[in-house]
């Protein structure tokens, strides 16, 4: 054999025995998991109703008219602040005065007849009683005397209604308050019927407003009278206005397809700031739990690995074995992920230096992102929701494509 087979040979042998080694390694070494965490926290959960509406004044009365007629003159425009009574426009009056005085003139006429038939049914009824005049003719008079007395209440009446027809040609505040529409101009002929036109919209106090929400068919039945609610306006995007369920109304509203029922939310309104009409978000307070621990909500979707459990030392026998019988039971997991009632039993691993040990906890309020728990948690402690591929890295790592700061060291 040469002397370069020989160096051959011992390099091959060098470099399987080092991948023996390498392999070997490998094998034996133990690996290593990066928990991706989160912490119990110490907070508030609250479980919120989210709808949407509008903003409407507490009270508003819409006024028309009684009587038809041409807008003569109006007397309030746009945020005029009126009073009960106060003249907000005016008809004109040409044709119902007229009206007027023909019915004082029938009422004249009908009060001439009335003395006349009275002055002669007096002189029938002297004649009657000596006996001068026969039945017929005191019946006569007496019926005469009669229809006149009727004709001059008659004429009474239609005097009364030609008056009050002209007063109404008079359009008065019905309430106190601020008005908010006026849909007339001066020219505008309006008609009284059954649908007649709305002249004034006036809000009685802005000072106290309503939200009208529509809830959804699914979130209505979790409602009650008294429960508290936040809402924003567009208008104020950074305010948090607050208000209180007065009312659930019972009749349906349809909104694209979708069932809704109306929900009164009062508002006290101070500064103004709300206006009739503006669009609102709000959130409904449903149930609350203050100052309680709580933990996100994925953290009870999380359990390790299978190899995990196997290899883990932290765990017990028996416990290893009743994971990995719950990994392996698919319809018990699913059924798990699914219940989330209040006083639930679930598990949470948290990390205890690089392992994860399972705590049963007791499950409470869940709004979605947070649930509360309960039993033996303290505030701080880790909790995995998942596994990394490799080391978390550090929050103060440079980055190579941020400018660097000058120093602030000082050249001597």
């Amino acid at each position: 054999m040469t002397k370069k087979s020989i160096i051959i040979s011992v390099l091959v042998v060098v470099v399987i025995s080092a991948l023996g080694f390498y392999y070997y390694q490998s094998q034996n070494k133990a690996k290593v998991y990066y928990w991706r965490s989160v912490s119990i926290e110490r907070g508030d959960v609250k479980v919120l109703i989210t709808a949407t509406g509008t903003m409407a004044a507490d009270t508003s009365v819409d006024v028309g008219v009684q009587v038809s007629g041409t807008i003569a003159s109006i007397k309030a425009d746009f945020n005029t602040v009126v009073k009960k009574n106060q003249i907000l426009a005016v008809l004109d009056t040409t044709l119902y005065y007229a009206t007027k005085l023909d019915a004082l003139a029938a009422l004249q006429r009908a009060q001439v007849a009335f003395e006349q038939a009275q002055r002669e049914f007096k002189r029938a009824s002297f004649l009657f009683e000596n006996k001068v005049i026969a039945q017929v003719d005191y019946d006569l008079a007496l019926t005469t005397y009669q229809t006149a007395k009727s004709n001059v209440v008659s004429a009474k009446s239609i005097v009364n209604k030609a008056a009050i027809n002209l007063r109404y040609c008079t359009i008065k505040a019905p309430i106190s308050g601020l008005i908010i529409a006026r849909n007339v101009q001066i020219g505008n002929m309006v008609i009284a019927s059954f649908t007649s036109p709305v002249l004034f919209t006036i809000a009685n106090n802005l000072k106290k407003m309503q939200v009208q929400a529509n809830v959804d068919e699914a979130d209505i039945g979790q409602l009650k009278v008294g429960q508290k609610a936040i809402f924003t306006v567009d208008a104020y995007p950074n305010d948090v206005f607050s208000g209180e369920v007065t009312q659930i109304r019972h009749s349906p509203v349809v909104v694209s397809s979708v069932v809704n029922y109306v929900v009164i939310i009062e508002v006290p309104n101070p500064a103004l700031k709300l206006i009739p009409g503006l669009t609102v978000n709000a959130n409904i307070s449903i149930q609350e739990q203050k100052n309680v621990l709580k933990v996100a909500t994925s953290a009870f979707a999380f359990t390790p690995t299978a190899e995990y459990i196997q290899n883990a030392v932290s765990l017990s026998e028996n416990t290893k074995k009743f994971w990995l019988q719950k990994i392996s039971d698919n319809s018990e997991l699913k059924k798990q992920e699914i219940v989330e009632t209040n006083g639930t039993k679930g598990f949470l691993w948290v990390i205890k230096d690089k392992d994860v040990i399972p705590i049963q906890v007791i499950k409470g309020l869940n709004d979605g992102a947070f649930t509360q728990v309960s039993g033996s948690m303290k505030e701080g402690y880790l909790v995995a929701t998942g596994i990394n591929q490799s080391a978390p890295t550090e929050t103060n790592a440079s980055n190579p494509f941020m400018p660097k700061m000058p120093s602030t060291k000082k050249t001597k």
